[in-house]
């Protein structure tokens, strides 16, 4: 009787994939790993040092895990899609992101760049990254992936998708399709509230859901699960996609004949935690046909959730069914890609590689940004001069723009120092999202002792945006105007006309370095916008 419940709690715990604060394993991790067999680890920048201090996290939980007695290692993921959403930090590669690579219309560069990220990953210990995003970005206003994706077309996001699939997988690191049914077309972050996408099927099986049938037919290792409600799909009101049988097992495993490992978005997000509330929702996921439960922040939560589990498991035999039947998915998985062999587990310290931020992936990932840098338009001002008899005002964005999935520690993007290689007479005004009237007066009336502005976006919210405001008086004031969309390119259709703008898809240092650059002349932008906007 002892040795069935054991059995039945470290089958539940293997289902589950769980985070924690800090850069070393607390006490309370290193009791689920021993007493709950837990399934996996997942990773946010409040784990991530150095190159060397995340390998030695990752072996460190790995031995855990061997001690514990663990037939396979532990998985290991991490979001490293790469542009807005990463965490690995400095002495890694700063690679394009979805929108990037879907601007230089070369599929081959999202597979190289897929190379190199699993390299790296898999370097650190990391074996499972919840990438790609196979979302299509059909709403300018999403608040949550826009730029994380290839771009509006599904075809082409199914291409990209797969090359950066293939390109990790080549790697040895587990992939991710997310977000299943699909993000593209919400209008709230489910980090905050339960999103609701309206279409009927026909459209759903047209566009979001197309790149994940093509991505699944193409060998897709796992499929995350989206918190948002179909109506179309299912009736049950208010239902999100996670906790959907119609959706995980009807659509999902039965249409789409998937049978990987699905794993859930967060548990702890607003969509969930606030509706059903984390722990029921944990066994109701399991019914609909889920494999993995995510649940990446509280203790106490990660624990109520596996009790909930396995009262569930012993009071309804299909429940229990469920349990064995993700157990054996979750065993296969790990099967294809995790061996002991595989893993470092010397009492000396592991060595990262020279390849992880090492010259050659820099020069791919520079490489690739030059190809997906993109000017949409030029009324006759670029290439700007470098004489310093040209005065340039440069209005630099704030952060306030960020979303709950981004972390802000990746403010890495600064135009003033990138504008400082090619010209040496400007000023930096920095703006923010709530400046005073009266401060977008002053900067505008200022402007008009300098004979260009050029102004960085992050992302502009509505028509009603300061930063707008500020664009509409300095063209008042006759002065030209360069735009710089570090982030969303659709942040370029809510400005006034400006005389030149030019994209990076990304707020990351080399992709403005190469934009700046473009603007004087000195570099090319090859980009081709993967969106429409006008």
């Amino acid at each position: 009787m002892v040795d069935n419940v054991r059995k039945l709690k470290h089958q539940i715990g293997q289902m589950l994939v769980v985070g924690f604060d800090g850069k070393t394993i607390p006490k309370h991790m290193k009791e689920m790993i021993h007493e709950y067999h837990i399934g996996g680890i997942i990773l946010f920048s409040r784990n991530i040092g150095t190159p060397s201090e995340v390998l030695q996290l990752t072996t460190a939980l790995q031995k855990e895990a061997k001690q514990a007695g663990y037939q396979q290692p532990l998985f290991i993921c991490i979001d490293q899609e790469n542009g807005i959403v990463r965490r690995l930090g400095e002495g890694t590669t700063d690679f394009p992101g979805a929108m990037a690579l879907g601007a230089t219309n070369q599929v081959e560069n999202a597979y190289h760049v897929g190379v190199a990220t699993g390299k790296e990953l898999k370097a650190l210990g990391i074996n499972w990254n919840l990438s790609p995003v196979v979302d299509v970005n059909n709403n300018p206003r999403n608040p949550v992936i826009g730029v994380r994706s290839f771009g509006e077309s599904p075809k082409q996001v199914a291409m990209f998708g797969e090359a950066a699939m293939k390109g990790m997988q080549a790697a040895g690191v587990i992939t991710t399709l997310k977000h299943f049914p699909g993000y593209g077309d919400m209008g709230v972050d489910p980090h905050l509230d339960l999103p609701v996408i309206l279409h009927n099927k026909k459209r759903l099986d047209e566009v979001e859901l197309y790149p994940f049938k093509k991505n699944i037919q193409a060998g897709a290792d796992t499929v995350m699960s989206a918190h948002v409600y179909f109506p179309s799909i299912d009736d049950e009101a208010g239902l999100p996609a996670t906790l959907s049988k119609k959706v995980i097992t009807g659509l999902l495993r039965e249409e789409l004949e998937f049978d990987g490992v699905v794993t859930t978005d967060c548990m702890e997000m607003n969509a969930i935690s606030q509706g059903i509330g984390t722990e029921k929702g944990a066994v109701r996921a399991i019914e609909a046909g889920i494999d993995l439960i995510m649940i990446s922040h509280t203790y106490k939560t990660q624990i109520r959730a596996i009790e909930k589990i396995f009262s569930a498991a012993e009071q309804d035999k299909s429940v229990m069914h469920a349990v064995e039947q993700a157990n054996k998915r979750i065993q296969r998985l790990k099967a294809a890609y995790l061996q002991w062999e595989d893993v470092h587990l010397l009492d000396t310290p592991p060595t990262v590689p020279a390849f992880v931020g090492g010259e050659g992936h820099e020069k791919l990932a520079a490489s690739v940004f030059r190809e997906s840098v993109t000017i949409v338009n030029n009324e006759g001002l670029l290439p700007l001069s470098s004489s310093s008899t040209r005065k340039i005002m440069v209005i630099s964005p704030g952060d306030e723009a960020k979303t709950k999935v981004e972390d802000k520690k990746h403010n890495d993007f600064s135009l003033s120092s990138a504008i400082e290689a090619y010209h040496n007479n400007f000023d930096v005004q920095p703006f923010s999202g709530d400046a005073s009237n009266e401060y977008i007066e002053a900067i505008a009336h200022k402007a008009k002792d300098y004979d260009y502005v050029i102004i960085g976006t992050s992302g502009l919210s509505s028509s009603e945006s300061k930063q707008i405001k500020l664009v509409q008086r300095i063209q008042e004031m006759g002065i030209p105007i360069i735009a710089i969309a570090m982030k969303s390119p659709y942040d370029i259709a809510l400005l006034p006309k400006v005389s030149a703008s030019i994209f990076t898809y990304e707020p990351t240092a080399t992709a403005i370095q190469i934009a700046v650059g473009a603007l004087f002349g000195k570099e090319q932008a090859k980009g081709a916008l993967p969106v429409h906007m006008f």
